[in-house]
């Protein structure tokens, strides 16, 4: 299933978003989701939990897709 987030500002880190999203229920498993290499970014693993993710990215975790928009 794919939604559609829309970053308020320049960007949104990316633990931010999969608790914003509901992905993830805490700061804590976003953090082991990321670190664990479960989560990616346009198609690449992504292991930054403070990447930088600006609106046309598109983030998969555990078989959902986010597609960020602007505001």
């Amino acid at each position: 299933m794919s939604t559609r987030f829309a970053v308020r500002g320049e960007y949104i880190q990316l633990d931010q978003l999969l608790k914003a999203t509901g992905l993830a229920d805490s700061g804590g498993n976003a953090h082991a989701a990321i670190s664990d290499g479960l989560v990616s970014v346009d198609g690449e693993v992504e292991t930054r939990k403070r990447a930088k993710l600006r609106p046309g990215q598109r983030v998969v975790y555990a078989g959902e897709e986010v597609e960020l928009v602007g505001e």
